[in-house]
Parts: structure tokens; sequence; C-alpha cells
């Protein structure tokens, strides 16, 4: 096979841990089931990948942040099924960036051990050019273990296409940038501050572009927020658990929450729960403003690290990065509730993206 068609998943790994690094399967949408078709190391730790502009199987670059001390970022051609490099690395004048976005012509990268966003021009040749800028958090948190100094954990742009989220676990805020798509400049427009001590660290649109979902890892908790497009304001309203009160009073038990995916539909949202090894489920009201949790079920592994849903709302995949799988579950269109149908042997594995 040698297409960038329809039916394609990217899978990054830690390279430091044994992983193959992005690793490119077939998708069977009848059954889910991947098939590992190449991989390259070319990137060291390229532990979050995004497709290009083009998206799905329109795209014919794929990009990569390499979770290094001095971070970088790569460029991938995918017109085959084994990626290659695609222009030189980048740095991304930030330490260790675990999350990548693409907006306004731009790839933006949270860096995580620097608690800074950085904005690079992506060529009209899908290579990346220098960093055009780099926008510095500042702050801390309660937790003195993990929240001494802002940790950019995630960037999301919002669905209109205005405005630039950034998550920082350190600082228990959500920044909300704009953009200047000709210079590549980042400018701070405001801060949503969380419950001190949450971590916020990543978070997700609901299909109507009025509510974001934002996942916390120091608790295991969603914070559904308000969003407000044109203004660019996000409005924290509630919290909600996503693993059950038992597990949480349970001193034997700790939950790192990662991964967050809302339907196509905007009925359901899965969490993926390192620790507790599971996927939440949960389900929104119609208005988007209320998540209740229904369930927790196996995440077919261990330290499910990230989720991701195929195009077509019937695939859910977990990469779990300690088990060395990606799992890959049917969701009931009813009841939201994932059903374990396969895995696929994957070292390391970080995130999965699907084209």
């Amino acid at each position: 096979m040698n297409s960038n068609g329809a039916g394609r998943a990217f899978i990054g790994s830690f390279t430091s841990a044994g992983g193959r690094g992005v690793t490119v399967a077939a998708v069977d949408r009848e059954t889910g089931a991947l098939t590992v078709l190449g991989a390259t190391d070319a990137v060291p730790d390229p532990s979050y990948l995004v497709l290009g502009p083009g998206s799905g199987s329109g795209s014919t670059a794929l990009y990569a942040v390499s979770e290094t001390e001095t971070g970088a970022a790569a460029a991938l051609d995918i017109t085959g099924d084994v990626p290659q490099p695609l222009g030189e690395m980048r740095p991304v004048e930030g330490d260790g960036p675990t999350h990548l976005a693409i907006a306004g012509g731009h790839l933006i990268t949270a860096n995580y051990g620097s608690g800074s966003v950085t904005a690079l021009p992506v060529r009209a040749d899908g290579s990346l050019g220098a960093a055009a800028s780099v926008l510095q958090h500042e702050g801390s948190g309660p937790r003195p273990d993990r929240q001494r100094a802002p940790h950019a954990h995630q960037v999301q742009p919002d669905p209109s296409g205005n405005w630039v989220l950034s998550v920082d676990l350190g600082t228990d805020s959500i920044r909300i940038c704009a953009l200047d798509a000709s210079s590549g400049t980042l400018r701070l427009h405001g801060e949503t501050a969380l419950r001190p001590g949450t971590g916020p660290r990543h978070l997700a649109f609901h299909p109507a572009g009025t509510h974001a979902y934002v996942l916390n890892e120091l608790e295991p908790t969603v914070t559904v927020c308000r969003w407000d497009p044109a203004t660019g304001v996000l409005e924290p309203l509630a919290e909600t658990a996503v693993v059950p009160d038992d597990v949480v009073a349970d001193p034997e038990v700790v939950v790192y929450p990662s991964g967050v995916v809302v339907s196509h539909d905007g009925r359901f949202l899965w969490a993926a729960n390192r620790g507790h090894d599971s996927i939440a489920v949960l389900a929104l009201d119609e208005s988007g403003e209320k998540a209740s949790l229904v369930t927790n079920v196996g995440c077919g592994g261990h330290w499910p690290r990230d989720l991701a849903l195929d195009p077509t709302g019937q695939w859910l995949y977990a990469a779990n990065e300690r088990a060395g799988n990606v799992s890959w579950f049917a969701v009931d269109g009813t009841t939201g509730i994932p059903r374990h149908r396969g895995s696929l042997t994957a070292p390391a594995a970080s995130c999965v993206v699907l084209g």
C-alpha cells in the first residue's frame, strides 16, 4: 500500500524507551483493526503528532514534536508508507515540547519544560521555517512537586479559527492567544484561571464550538467551560469526576488523566485515565453545559496516554504507553460505551492520529 488516502493511522512513540518513532498503520474501517505499514525513527521521541493542512485523507505532511530537553519540531512527508523527513528539524526555542497544532499557516507547539508556546511557519512545500515567535507563560500553582513553574501541556485552535488556547498544568490556567498569520507573532489575549491544584492537561471543544472541556491531570476531573468565540472568553462552569468516588477516595490508586475526546454529535465525552487504566464515558446534555459520568471501561492496556476518534465516529483508539500497544474500541452510538475489539503492538506508544 502506497497511498495517502483514507484509512491510515499515525502512532507516535518514545524512541528513548524503545519506541519505533512514527509508525504508519492501515485502518480497516469495517473492523477498526490496525496493520503496520512502516515506521521511521528519524525524529527522536515524537510524542505528539498532527496532520498538516488538507486534513485527513488529503494530508501529505505530518508534523511531530521532538520531546527532548532542547526541543524541536519536524515535518514528515507521508505520501508513502514510510514517513520521510521534509526539510530540516527546527528548534522550538523551548524545552520538552509535548503537543502541537496547525493554525494560521503556522505550527504551534506547547513546550512543557520551559512553559512556553512557539509558532513556526509552515512553508508552501510543507517544511518548517525557523521559530517566528515564542510566548512565555508566567506563574505557578500550589503543588510544589508539579507546579513550581509554568508547564504548557497543550495548544488547541478554537473551532472559529480566531484563537489559539494553551493549557498550562503548572499555573492552573488556560491562555487565549491571537496569532498574526503574516508574522507568526503570538499575542496574549486573556487568561482563564481554573481551580488551584487541578493541573489542567488537555481540552477538547464541543462540535458546536460553544463549550470546551478541560481534562485535569492532578485531580481526576473535567472542567466544563463556556466558550465565546466572538470575544475569546472562556468561562468555567462546573467540574465532573472522571472516575467513581470510591476510586478518588482510595489512597492506593493514583489517577492521572491524559487525553480527552468529544463525540462528533456532541453527546459523549471520553477521557483516558492513567493509573486507573480506564476510559471514562461521560454523557453531555443537549446544551453541552452538563457532563455526567456514565461508566469506566478498561483501556486495553496500561497507562493510556492518548485517545483518538476515527472520522466516522465508530471507533475509538487508545495509545497505552506502558503496555506498548494501541487498542481499538467499537463505540455504541446509543450509550457511548466503547467495547474493546483488538490491539496492535506499539512499544512506548504516546499518541495516535487518524487520517
